[in-house]
Order: C-alpha cells, then sequence, then structure tokens
C-alpha cells in the first residue's frame, strides 16, 4: 500500500542541493527534469551567491529519455566550469536520470584533472527525502573531496599520518535551509562551545570556505546533534579519519536541555570543567534572570494554558517538547513526527521524546498524514486555549481551534528568518517570546 503524504514536510532527496548550496563556494549541477531546483527551493526566498534559478542543469527531456543523457551532462559540467565563478561543483542526479540509468559517476570522471574539483551524489526522489540526501551528499562529498592528492597533502604529515588540532570539534547540525533557523542555531552553538575552551568547525554559512571543509579530518572531535539525520556522515569521519563522534539527539532549547549539552561535551571532549562550569553559572543567572523578569506574564494561565501539542521534524519535536516540559512545566498531548524517520530510530527517538522530568510521558505517532493529524488534535482535550507548535499547515486549524500557533518548521510561509536562533540559553528566551507574543495577541482589551 503507497505512504499517505498529505501536507509534506519535507522535499525529495534532490532538494539536498541545500546542503550544497549552504557551502560558500559550491554550487550544484543537477541531472534531473526542468524546474526542479525553482521548485524545490522554497524556504523563504533563499538565494546566496547562487541562485537556485541559475544552477546548471541537463533539464532532461523526452529526446534524453529515449537515448540517454549522458553527453547532454558532459556538456553541462563542461560549460559550467566555464561561466561559474565557484570553488566546488557537486553533479546531483534527479529521478529521470537514474530511471534511464545515466551514470553519473563515470561522467564526472572526466573531470578528475579539472581547474575545479567536480564531485557526485546520487539523489533521486524515489529513493528517499531531503534529510536522507543530506545525509548522502555529505557522505559522498567526504570521501570524494576529502581523496584528492591535493587535499590529504593539506591534512596529513611528512609520513602521512592525519594531523590533528587540539580542540577542534566539527559541528554538524540540521540540514540547511529545511530548517528554517539552521544557521542561526549552528552559529550559537558555535558560541557556547567556543565559551568553553572548544575550537568548532562548520562548513555551512557565511565565513565559512571551502578550507573548513578540507579541516574535517584534522579534528579531534564531532558532534552531532541530531537524532538521526546526518549520523552515516558523521560517522564516516570517524571511521575514516578517527575522529571520534559524540551523537546528541537532542538540540538543546533552554537552560535545563543546553546545559546537559554543554556538560557531555565536556565528558567527552575532556574540557576544562572549571571553565565549563563558570559557563553555565553565568548562562544560566541571566537566562534565570529574563525568566523571573516576566514571571508574572508566564504564569498567567489566562494568557497560555498548560498544554500543547506538536506536529514537526524528529529534531524539533524532541527539542520543543522538553523545553516546554523540563523549562517551562507545561505538559503534552500527543506529539507528531512528520520528517518520515526511519523505522531503525523511531523507538529512540520515542524514547528520548519521553526521557523528561517528573516522569512525564505522551504518545508519539509517525506519520506523514497531515490530514490525520489534523483530525486527531481536533479531538484532544486541552482544557483551555490549545498550543500547538508545527508548521504553516497547523496555521489553519489553530485558526479553527482558536489555539495560540507557533511556526518552528517546513513550511514557514507567514514569517522571514534571516539569523535568528531558537538553540541555547538566549534560543529559548527567542522561543517564548513566540508563544507568548501569539497568547498575547489573542488577549482582549
Amino acid at each position: 500500500m503507497a505512504k499517505i503524504l498529505d501536507q509534506p514536510r519535507y522535499k525529495c532527496a534532490l532538494a539536498a542541493m541545500q546542503t550544497v548550496h549552504a557551502i560558500p563556494g559550491a554550487i550544484p549541477i543537477l541531472h534531473s527534469g526542468p524546474g526542479c531546483a525553482a521548485k524545490l527551493n522554497d524556504n523563504n526566498g533563499t538565494s546566496g551567491r547562487y541562485s537556485p534559478n541559475i544552477f546548471p542543469c541537463t533539464s532532461i527531456s523526452e529526446k534524453e529519455v529515449v537515448f540517454g543523457g549522458s553527453n547532454k551532462l558532459l556538456s553541462t559540467i563542461e560549460n559550467a566550469l566555464k561561466v561559474i565563478d565557484a570553488d566546488l561543483f557537486v553533479v546531483l542526479s534527479g529521478c529521470t536520470g537514474e530511471i534511464i540509468g545515466d551514470d553519473i559517476e563515470e561522467v564526472t570522471s572526466n573531470f578528475s584533472d579539472a581547474s575545479k574539483p567536480v564531485v557526485w551524489a546520487k539523489t533521486p526522489g524515489f529513493k528517499g527525502n531531503n534529510y536522507v540526501g543530506h545525509d548522502w551528499i555529505l557522505k559522498l562529498l567526504f570521501e570524494q573531496y576529502l581523496s584528492r592528492d591535493e587535499i590529504i597533502d593539506s591534512y596529513t604529515d611528512e609520513e602521512g599520518q592525519i594531523k590533528k588540532e587540539k580542540g577542534l570539534v566539527n559541528l554538524f547540525v540540521a540540514p540547511p535551509q529545511q530548517d528554517p533557523y539552521w544557521l542561526g542555531n549552528l552559529r550559537e552553538l558555535e558560541n557556547l562551545l567556543t565559551a568553553i575552551g572548544l575550537k568548532p568547525n562548520t562548513i555551512f554559512g557565511f565565513g565559512r570556505s571551502l578550507e573548513n571543509l578540507k579541516k574535517l579530518p584534522t579534528a579531534e572531535y564531532t558532534i552531532l546533534l541530531s537524532p538521526w539525520a546526518g549520523l552515516e556522515s558523521a560517522k564516516y569521519l570517524e571511521r575514516r579519519f578517527g575522529v571520534k563522534l559524540l551523537q546528541y539527539p537532542v538540540l538543546p532549547i533552554g537552560a535545563s536541555e543546553t546545559t546537559k549539552f554543554l556538560r557531555a561535551v565536556a565528558d567527552f571532549t575532556g574540557s576544562d570543567k572549571e571553565l565549563l562550569e563558570k559557563v553555565i553559572e553565568e548562562k544560566e543567572a541571566e537566562f534565570y534572570y529574563y525568566i523571573e523578569r516576566f514571571a508574572d506574564t508566564l504564569l498567567e494561565t489566562r494568557i497560555l494554558g498548560k498544554r500543547f501539542t506538536v506536529v514537526s521534524d524528529s529534531e524539533y519535536t524532541i527539542a520543543v517538547t522538553k523545553f516546554l516540559v523540563n523549562d517551562m512545566g507545561l505538559f503534552p498531548e500527543k506529539l507528531f513526527i512528520v520528517d518520515d524517520a526511519p523505522k531503525a530510530f523511531q523507538q529512540k527517538i520515542t524514547d528520548e521524546v519521553n526521557n523528561l522530568n517528573y516522569g512525564i510521558k505522551t504518545q508519539v505517532q509517525f506519520t506523514t498524514d497531515g490530514h490525520d493529524i489534523h483530525e486527531q488534535i481536533k479531538n484532544f482535550d486541552f482544557a483551555g486555549t490549545p498550543l500547538i507548535i508545527g508548521s504553516n499547515w497547523e496555521k489553519k486549524l489553530a485558526l479553527e481551534l482558536g489555539a495560540h500557533f507557533v511556526n518552528v518548521s517546513y513550511p514557514m510561509l507567514e514569517k522571514l528568518v534571516i539569523n535568528d536562533h531558537i538553540a541555547g540559553y538566549s534560543g529559548g528566551l527567542h522561543l517564548l517570546e513566540q508563544i507568548y507574543t501569539a497568547a498575547m495577541s489573542k488577549l482582549k482589551l
């Protein structure tokens, strides 16, 4: 039986072109039908150094379906190298090219001596969504780019041993652009790691470059903040380059989880415990200062009730639930995880969601059927005004129920996120601002 996908919360694997797009100087070359890039780029109209509207594309037609598209891909790569000022070209295959059997690896091999590196990744939509596509791209990028002779020389010594930089930590969070807060969250987490004496190395967003990519093998550790997305590529760095991996399954939001995260990192990396506790003390003091300042508002049940539900991906369902329960004392109704998380991870995700203070437990459902989700929420007994945390698909439902609504995940259409964040101590305050702004906007004067 086919899987129901009503109100999609993710896109096909080719949309992981956004992972390439987020690396400064890198550009994807699409072996796909015409219009894929423009159709898949709908996250607040992000463009960056290269607009998705000008991504090189073979625009496969009936002719290529019948006779094959390898020659067209070859000429597309040749011309892209001539006219686009990029530092790295990543060839990605869509559904059509994979169905007709074009070998993008073989075509790309013709450019092994090109003036700029050209690598490839198979990302047909029928094999997965953009969460798994993100992982495929990173793993193949690490395999192919970091194995180039000139790159190997940059991270090995004269004896061929990998040079390790003390305290250097590779940091990966959510798939870029799929998470509207991806860049702000990444920078805030970098700041926290820096504060406890580590040197974070990230490859996405402003101020980063291929130099950061080249440094990945030289790191002592990789920290992956994700319950499942990105795990395969992070394990590759550990297996191939000896970069020890800490997978922390919770995006830390607010004081409780951020403190747990920092202590887990310090234990894993052997960071200075005295410095760690000093940072935690300062950050928690500031967080609770603001909570105390607005305690009368935050505790007023006429503004915000005590029950909520979350309709989001694995990362945000875990993170938001822990924050609202452990820091704010709210109670979760049934939660819905909509990123098509692999079954192998679902029990661990459920256990993590329910790892809450005071033994609080709730139901968790993994589903892609938006209609069914909404019908279930309509029958919940929130015992007051509901709080719904989700995506733009939940906006209409919230209006129908008179609920408070906050959009934290894709699709996000009613607000623009430039560099805001909801991770860390300060991120928890930012999320509270959104929640109480939504609630207070309903107050009658």
